[in-house]
């Protein structure tokens, strides 16, 4: 990653661990901005507020769930955030609040307006936060890739629009 300035959007989700709802998130909006042949106009990477699982590859489940939709996380390697990520990024999207309160309380005042909830960006869900799907059953993981696939949806809308 180059701190260089350039007129792409950089996207980067957040979540405790980065191998299940962030990775999602960044493999979710991948998907939609190549659909829409606009992956040239975006940088997508996501990571964890703790380092639990660095350098490790996405949960199974959540590979499962999003290979069942024509999303492949699979490459994907678990990161911890960087304090050069709060001045990199145009927008840091944690999927929970207690992820938010993190990197607030880890960064720069200045970057403050860049740290948003995810879900502020659905039009399709009464969710706040992302639940994190890692010590639940199947179906969460399910539930999860559907919120996640609105928010995109919404932020791709936001982007474009503004």
């Amino acid at each position: 990653m180059t701190m260089e300035k350039s007129d792409k959007h950089k996207i980067l989700f957040v979540c405790m661990g980065n191998i299940c709802r962030s990775p999602s998130a960044e493999g979710v909006l991948l998907n939609k901005v190549k659909t829409e042949s606009m992956d040239k106009a975006f940088i997508i990477d996501s990571c964890g507020t703790h380092g639990y699982h660095e350098g490790q590859g996405p949960d199974s489940r959540s590979i499962e769930v999003a290979l069942d939709r024509g999303i492949d996380i699979r490459h994907q390697i678990a990161r911890k955030i960087e304090i050069k990520d709060f001045e990199f990024f145009d927008l840091i999207l944690p999927m929970d609040n207690n992820n938010l309160e993190f990197l607030i309380n880890i960064s720069d005042p200045i970057y403050h307006h860049k740290i948003l909830l995810f879900l502020e960006f659905s039009q399709q869900s009464d969710y706040i936060e992302v639940p994190d799907p890692y010590y639940g059953g199947d179906n969460g993981f399910e539930l999860v890739l559907d919120l996640l696939d609105g928010a995109a949806e919404g932020l791709l809308n936001h982007l474009v629009n503004n």
